[in-house]
């Protein structure tokens, strides 16, 4: 784990170098006599606006630092990936010829230019996409006994930027798919309960929900931490039932189990996840199971024990090439996968909010309805 940071930390830090020089250079390139200490110190800090807004600060800085980052973090990684397309298509134009060398200075300056303009344009498309909200719908036969609307959400990220105002609406949207059960399939929190700021309006509109089985919900990797107890007592005063590797019995006619995530950030005052073979033994056979499990890796754990797993946590990668990354981290990253002989049916959202940036390129947040016969 120590060399996974480390190596996170190495490549932050040295793409942000990379960043830094070249928008240097560019600026230089209209302001010749721009000081290089005021730029230092300038990008330093957007740089440290990632880490210190995980940091216990005082005086609201550390809702300022988050601000910036949630902001920032999006903006340098466009830069990142355009400066490297821009070096690469002049490097292609240096070595055909086509530019000419000593490299004139407007190559330099036009090249700059368009990585900002890309830049910007697409995180600013991507801001207004993260504040929109779609509907996905499935229909799944799991050998139900009549039917039943299930809808599913995850990763709400409750206290990231944004997360409260688009609550409001998943309730909405939730409420008008008139659900018979509602399953919350972790990451309800995101940076600790403290980061919630309104956390009792936000109590109230799960609250408003409406199904008759009622509000279900099982812990993400992000729902942990000093603040769990906090966490629990704000579900429990929403009419939010959590399951903690235990199951329900839905209308006598399905069985629902809600998993602990494997590796919860900072920890879940103890409590380790227990091991599905031990929790099926107590399991009504007879009867459909359906497994909120927030983390998709794990579900070749349950074969074909389950009739049907709700997933979440990987976004769909969240930004491009995020969704590159996931599909290659996962075996499954998105979307209603069939049952096969390594795993069963699995229903895998790409959340209903977003996490660290406000941004949503190349994917959604969505609310999902899972029609099960």
């Amino acid at each position: 784990m120590r060399w996974i940071f480390l190596t996170l930390i190495t490549v932050y830090f040295g793409s942000n170098f990379y960043v830094g020089r070249r928008s240097f250079q560019w600026l230089g390139t209209m302001f010749p006599q721009i000081s290089g200490k005021a730029f230092i110190i300038v990008y330093t800090l957007l740089a440290l606006s990632l880490v210190l807004g995980f940091l216990r600060l005082p005086f609201g800085i550390q809702d300022v630092m988050r601000w910036f980052a949630s902001y920032w973090t999006g903006f340098y990684i466009y830069l990142f990936l355009f400066f490297l397309l821009s070096d690469a298509v002049i490097l292609i134009g240096r070595l055909s010829r086509l530019i000419p060398s000593p490299m004139p200075q407007s190559v330099r300056f036009f090249a700059g230019l368009a990585v900002v303009i890309l830049s910007v344009g697409v995180v600013c498309y991507g801001i207004f996409n993260a504040h929109r909200v779609k509907t996905v719908s499935y229909d799944v036969d799991i050998g139900l006994s009549g039917e039943m609307n299930i809808v599913l959400v995850s990763d709400l990220h409750l206290g990231d930027l944004g997360s409260e105002r688009r609550l409001e609406t998943i309730v909405e949207m939730i409420n008008d798919l008139n659900p018979d059960l509602v399953c919350i399939a972790g990451d309800i929190f995101s940076n600790g309960y403290d980061a919630v700021r309104y956390p009792d309006k936000a109590s109230a509109l799960l609250q408003s929900i409406h199904a008759p089985y009622g509000v279900y919900a099982c812990f993400g990797n992000h729902d942990g931490g000093h603040s769990a107890g906090e966490m629990i007592d704000f579900l429990e005063r929403s009419g939010v039932r959590l399951l903690k590797d235990e199951h329900v019995m839905i209308d006598e006619r399905m069985v629902l189990l809600g998993r602990l995530d494997h590796s919860p950030i900072g920890g879940l005052g103890g409590s380790r996840r227990a091991d599905f073979w031990e929790l099926s033994a107590s399991l009504d056979a007879g009867l459909p199971i359906v497994v909120m499990d927030h983390n998709p890796a794990y579900i070749t754990e349950y074969r074909n024990a389950a009739d049907l797993i709700l997933a979440g946590h990987t976004h769909r990668g969240q930004i491009f090439p995020g969704s590159i990354i996931t599909g290659l981290i996962y075996p499954i990253d998105y979307g209603y996968i069939p049952k096969n002989e390594e795993n069963p049916q699995v229903v895998i959202s790409q959340g209903a909010g977003t996490w660290m940036m406000p941004i949503r390129i190349g994917t959604s947040n969505e609310v999902v309805s899972v029609t099960v016969r």
